[in-house]
Order: structure tokens, then C-alpha cells, then sequence
């Protein structure tokens, strides 16, 4: 009995779905007389691709397909990277890589971009800081983010300042540290930046002072949606662990 209700609120939920939405006439009739498997493939051809150019839909999908064959977009781009050895082909492998967590391999496939990139392109030489960083060789990185020209998109300059911040962190220089990121923070979305600073006054002794600032993420966090949320989940997390612990909750 329960199996042949749920069957008729599906093909119920169709059906409205296909006459609101103006679909052909004949998925009525696949809907009402195959039931089931009819709704099965009235929602894989007529629904689900209404859906399938939304941001979050397009992420879900991604994150499958990278469970499914966490090598795909590294073999592609090896392939074809294979049938032409350009700049282009170099950096989508190089950006496979690092998706990956492949940094080393990473760095030295940015490094032959930019050397194949005429002029030195600014977004080649902000992928290769990034790289130097999270390879760890944070002074050459700070060295390349510091003769960085600057962009005209204001938000693109935040991202390269960030990498900086973490660079001068790395290098020892904690001071200068926190006082980009404490500017960042103040203009970037999300929690990045005040999640950085938080975590570096911690390391510094100063949790009185981190207070305020998880406090700050945890009150932008409430305002993000799941979405947002899930893209950066760990670190949000570990604020509000700490938070609470440096409360005493």
C-alpha cells in the first residue's frame, strides 16, 4: 500500500510539473501508463537538465564525477598536453595537479607556462606564487607576489594579497601578517582571511584578541548558504571549535 501511494504523489507531482511547465502532451501519457519508470525518465529528460546550469548543481556533479575517477582531469590533460606541448595545455595539467594536493608536479608544469607565456602573463605568475607556497618555498613565492603588477579587478587583487599574507606568514613575519589579513578581512567574502588572522594570534599567544574574530566568522557563517558553507567546511568548523573552547562552552 505504501509503495502504490508513493507511486501516485510521483506521478501526481510529474504530471502537475509537466502542465505548468507547457511539456509535450505525450509524457502525460508516459507518466500515467508506465508510472514509476515513466516519472524516471520524464524527470532525466525534461527536469533535471532545466537544472543542470546551476552553480550548485554543476559542483555536485563535479565532486561525483572526481569520486568516481579522481584521475580524470589529470589523464585528460596529460592527453593533451601529449598532442600539444602550449602554455594552455601546461597550466589546465598544472591546475589538475593541484586540485589533486600534487603540488610539487604542479610547480614545475607553471613554471614552463610562464616561461612559454609571452610578457610574463600576471594570472601565470600568481598561479606559479601559489604553487612555491603551498610547495613550501614561501620566500620565492612572497618574492613573485610582491613584483606582482597590479589588477584592475579589486577582488582579484585581495586573492593575491592573501597568498602575500601567508607567505609573510610563513617567512616569520607575523606582524605584517596579520595586518593584511585583518584588512582583507574586511572586504573579502567568506571567512578566509579572519580564519588566518584567528589561527595566527592563537599561534602568537594572543586568544584574547582571536576572540572577536572567530566570533566575526561565526556571525558570516550564519549568513552563507549550504552551499558556501560545505566549499569550506573544515575551516568552519574548526572556528567553531575553537571559538567555543576559548569561551569555555
Amino acid at each position: 500500500m505504501h509503495l502504490i501511494a508513493i507511486s501516485l504523489i510521483v506521478q501526481i507531482a510529474c504530471a502537475v510539473h509537466c502542465v505548468r511547465n507547457g511539456r509535450n502532451g505525450l509524457w502525460l501519457l508516459v507518466i500515467l501508463f508506465l508510472s514509476i519508470p515513466g516519472c524516471i525518465a520524464y524527470g532525466l529528460f525534461e527536469i533535471l537538465p532545466q537544472y543542470s546550469g546551476r552553480r550548485e548543481v554543476r559542483a555536485v556533479k563535479a565532486a561525483t564525477v572526481r569520486r568516481l575517477d579522481p584521475e580524470r582531469d589529470i589523464r585528460i590533460a596529460r592527453e593533451a598536453l601529449d598532442v600539444a606541448d602550449t602554455a594552455a595545455n601546461r597550466t589546465l595539467l598544472a591546475e589538475a595537479l593541484a586540485a589533486s594536493g600534487e603540488w610539487a608536479e604542479a610547480l614545475t608544469h607553471y613554471r614552463r607556462a610562464l616561461e612559454m607565456t609571452p610578457r610574463g602573463d600576471r594570472a601565470a605568475q600568481l598561479n606559479l606564487a601559489r604553487a612555491e607556497l603551498e610547495s613550501g618555498n614561501a620566500a620565492a613565492a612572497r618574492a613573485l607576489l610582491e613584483s606582482l603588477p597590479a589588477s584592475a579587478s579589486p577582488s582579484e587583487n585581495d586573492r593575491s594579497s592573501l597568498l602575500l599574507a601567508r607567505a609573510l606568514e610563513e617567512c616569520g613575519e607575523a606582524e605584517t601578517a596579520l595586518s593584511l589579513y585583518a584588512d582583507l578581512g574586511t572586504r573579502m567574502a567568506g571567512g578566509e582571511a579572519l580564519c588566518r588572522q584567528a589561527a595566527l594570534l592563537i599561534g602568537e599567544e594572543r586568544q584574547a584578541e582571536a576572540m572577536p574574530v572567530l566570533a566575526e566568522v561565526e556571525a558570516r557563517v550564519k549568513r552563507l548558504d549550504r552551499f558556501q558553507r560545505a566549499g569550506d567546511a573544515q575551516m568552519y568548523d574548526w572556528a567553531a571549535r575553537t571559538l567555543a573552547e576559548l569561551r569555555g562552552d
